[in-house]
């Protein structure tokens, strides 16, 4: 298993795990700006290259994370960001409506807005967060590849959308890389979106792949959850009954993680990377032992036995509850 991989056909090789800032600003819990900060600093110790982000985590406050951590370090993360989302209060409630938009001034506005964010004058890989028909995808994807002609953007990128969207975009300026949801607990993409990314040498990036923090075994019952975590009150997969049903499934990784002397979460990490060796993984944290146990999970080499038992136990459709609420469904795999 290659431990660096090239990202598309950008030329740009990186490490496999990369890392996932979002939980840094909102959704799961207590946040601490300083504490990420940490973790970012350690992150480039470990090697880690890869620094994924968006616009709306936070409404803005990711990327300035970001920005504050690019200021404070000498390294050169790769930075991945997004836009297409827009997060528009309402009547000044706390309360937001989500909108994707991929009309092309929204794109420069967004990028513009990104760029002083994060305080660089280039975004290495800008992906398309969201993918909404409302607007011709080839005047979206035409935008961005003027941004890409004008040194604001090296490579373009889209995400949760499905193989044909992936095609037709593709066939208008290279795409570099496709996010989306894939752990052991969600593998819609291996039907035809993972074969299309394979096919048209696209690099695969996998967000979530520890089932938001089910897979590490770590969470046990909903009430481990703070009370502003969104896995408590948005996802069905955390509800008691599902939660229950999901854990069952987990003792698989007893024996394999004993013969590894490797943890549950470290595992299935392990086996989204020997999906292909075009497959990233951006595990999210805001932990440094966490992070370092990810990092670590890049060395594991598999048997084809147990990635059998693996893909036997979390078989395609067996995991109770759907990976987004209802709303959140409409935008994925568009």
């Amino acid at each position: 298993m290659k431990h660096q991989r090239e990202l598309g056909k950008t030329g740009v090789s990186l490490p496999a795990i990369g890392l996932g800032c979002m939980g840094m600003s909102e959704f799961y819990g207590e946040t601490d700006d300083a504490e990420s900060l940490r973790v970012l600093h350690r992150a480039m110790d470990l090697g880690v290259k890869m620094l994924d982000t968006a616009d709306m985590y936070g409404n803005g406050h990711n990327e300035r994370l970001l920005g504050k951590f690019l200021k404070e370090t000498a390294a050169t993360p790769f930075i991945a960001t997004k836009f297409g989302i827009r997060r528009d209060k309402e009547d000044g409630s706390s309360a937001y409506q989500r909108i994707v938009d991929n009309s092309p001034d929204y794109i420069r506005s967004a990028c513009e807005s990104s760029l002083q964010r994060l305080g660089v004058e280039t975004i290495d890989l800008y992906y398309m967060h969201r993918y909404a028909p409302d607007y011709p995808l080839e005047d979206a994807i035409g935008t961005l590849s003027r941004l890409v002609e004008e040194g604001k953007v090296k490579a373009i990128g889209l995400s949760e959308v499905s193989a044909e969207t992936l095609r037709r975009a593709h066939a208008v300026h290279p795409v570099s890389a496709l996010q989306t949801e894939y752990s052991l607990q969600t593998r819609h993409i291996e039907t035809d979106i993972l074969p299309a990314c394979k096919e048209l040498g696209i690099a695969f990036v996998a967000y979530s792949p520890l089932g938001r923090g089910m897979l590490s075994g770590a969470i046990t019952s909903r009430d481990m959850l703070s009370q502003d975590d969104a896995r408590r009150t948005i996802f069905e997969r955390f509800t008691d009954e599902a939660l229950k049903e999901n854990l069952v499934r987990m003792n698989v990784f007893d024996d394999i993680g004993a013969k590894h002397e490797a943890s549950a979460a470290q595992i299935a990490l392990a086996w989204v990377l020997h999906q292909g060796e075009n497959v990233f993984a951006i595990p999210g944290t805001k932990r440094i032992p966490y992070l370092e146990a990810n990092v670590a999970a890049g060395q594991i080499e598999l048997t084809a036995d147990e990635l059998a038992q693996l893909d036997e136990a979390f078989a395609p459709g067996t995991v109770k509850g759907a990976r987004y609420p209802e709303a959140g469904l409409k935008t994925v795999n568009t």
